[in-house]
């Protein structure tokens, strides 16, 4: 059997929360290290499912499992006779304790059908929280993402959350999809092409555009989500169903047994109240088992929870079993997911004190991961004192942009660019200057090894206030690979089961 884990799988998937690259995340107070704090037994959970548990002792949902139903016919008789005979003390200790049982049982099977409905909730949540800045005539209002229309036109910004699935008619804009797709890289989204598409829910990162909503509101990616959520009932697994099989067919061989004993007792003389029979059957039928299915279930998902897996079902926790190859994405996954600064490579006549100096201080006004990590590099490495936008006095920042695509800053007569290889190189030469012969060859060789080549230029003006562009060297950005994955894949190996990694 094969599985496979990647932004959109269906039945497990690795759930590692990803830090960023210059932050400290601390582990819960009392929790392992690797292990997240709160898994299913949430005690907000339980309290939220506790009406639900009530409203399950309805005899119609009760029947469905023959153990439990059996048990509650049990708790009502026992209930009944002890009216009958309010000074029976031990027909109301029975009674309460048959009742406990039921509800636990039912509180269970609450618990596991709630968490899909969590989920929904939060992504409801997130949906009617958004606000667009629709577009009338020449003015901007602003209004709810429910209340938008196809054809409306909003207007989104760095920062702003796209409130609806669409397509960008104006502008272009680098959009953090990560929440729909997994992929930490950001995308550019442009008008015209193929490239024009957004999905209610993401982030735009840079830049402004106006988006066209395409889609009726109720059939939104978000609210195919949702309906997918609320519409998808716990499944039980074939061991489960094969169990209550078993277990039914078990009771139903001890309730004749217990229903022959009262002739054998009044013909040796004896009484057996109702009371006692019905505890006796109780504790003759596999009581515990059938309440503890649906709690079984949920301790097996919660301890994969505590160690940053997500089970989506327990059929796919019994499927793991049969697990010999192992499909996994590699950004998120094996890697922490933000591509971050490895090294800095410079060009011929250039040393990398140079590049890391001039990478840092184009880096300033990056707010991205990549950005940030640059700056981190060149303190640790090469030990440049971080410097900040303010102690830079006359400095005109140059921020990144979707169109550019590049960042720098010009300060004391100099000039210093970072960004991608075409971009750089198309500045460069504006500026009058000339690409190094290696820098195309550093540069496809980084890309060769899965990296991503970020190029840093700078232009130097001369005492005529003009100066000449020249490519100081190459920036390695890649994805780093998880501390002990090395480690978890040799473990993996050892249990027979193969390793593959799949990207893009």
């Amino acid at each position: 059997m094969t599985t496979r884990t990647d932004k959109h799988e269906d039945a497990m998937s690795t759930a590692t929360p990803t830090p960023a690259p210059h932050s400290d995340v601390s582990a819960a107070h009392g929790a392992p290290a690797g292990r997240v704090g709160v898994g299913l037994f949430d005690p907000a959970q339980l309290v939220r499912s506790l009406p639900d548990a009530f409203r399950k002792l309805d005899p119609r949902v009760m029947v469905a499992s023959p153990v439990m139903f059996v048990v509650l016919v049990g708790s009502v008789l026992t209930t009944a006779f002890s009216c009958l005979d309010p000074t029976d003390w031990f027909g109301w200790a029975i009674s309460a304790w048959l009742w406990l049982t039921v509800i636990f049982a039912n509180l269970a099977e609450a618990v596991a059908e709630g968490r899909g409905k969590a989920q929904a909730d939060t992504l409801r949540k997130a949906k009617t929280d958004t606000v667009a800045r629709r577009l009338t005539g020449a003015a901007e209002e602003r209004v709810p993402g429910t209340d938008l229309r196809i054809g409306d036109l909003v207007v989104c910004e760095a920062g702003d959350v796209i409130p609806g699935d669409g397509d960008v008619v104006e502008g272009v804009a680098s959009v953090d999809e990560s929440a729909i797709t997994g992929e930490s890289a950001p995308v550019i989204r442009e008008s015209g092409g193929d490239r024009s598409a957004v999905t209610g829910g993401t982030k735009v990162l840079s830049d402004r555009v106006v988006i066209k909503i395409t889609t009726k509101p109720g059939e939104t990616f978000i609210d195919r989500m949702i309906n997918l959520v609320e519409g998808a009932a716990r499944q039980k697994t074939p061991n489960e169903i094969a169990l209550n099989i078993l277990l039914a067919s078990l009771t139903i061989v001890f309730l004749l047994a217990c229903a022959t004993l009262p002739p054998f007792a009044d013909y040796a003389g004896t009484h057996l109240t109702m009371v006692v029979l019905v505890a006796l059957l109780v504790c003759l039928i596999p009581t515990t088992i059938g309440a503890l299915l649906s709690a079984i279930g949920i301790a097996g998902m919660d301890r994969l929870v505590q160690r940053n897996v997500l089970a989506m079902s327990g059929r796919a926790v019994e499927a793991a079993g049969d697990v010999s190859t192992l499909l996994l994405d590699k950004t998120g996954t094996i890697t922490l997911g933000n591509r971050q600064a490895a090294e800095f490579v410079p060009v011929r006549g250039t040393t990398e004190a140079e590049v890391a100096d001039a990478a840092q201080l184009s880096s300033l006004a990056d707010e991205t991961p990549e950005g940030r990590s640059i700056v981190v590099l060149a303190k640790q490495k090469y030990g440049l004192r971080e410097r900040h936008q303010g102690e830079l006095t006359g400095a005109e920042w140059v921020a990144f942009t979707a169109q550019t695509r590049m960042s720098g800053v010009d300060v004391d007569g100099r000039k210093v660019r970072k960004g991608a290889a075409g971009s750089v190189i198309a500045w460069v030469r504006g500026q009058g200057g000339t690409v190094a012969e290696d820098a195309a060859q550093i540069a496809d060789r980084i890309s060769a090894s899965g990296g991503t080549p970020l190029l840093v230029a700078a232009c130097d003006s001369g005492p005529d206030g003009k100066g000449e562009a020249r490519v100081l060297g190459v920036i390695h950005l890649k994805d780093v690979v998880k501390d002990g994955m090395r480690e978890r894949f040799d473990e993996l190996r050892r249990m027979g089961i193969k390793t593959v990694m799949i990207t893009g």
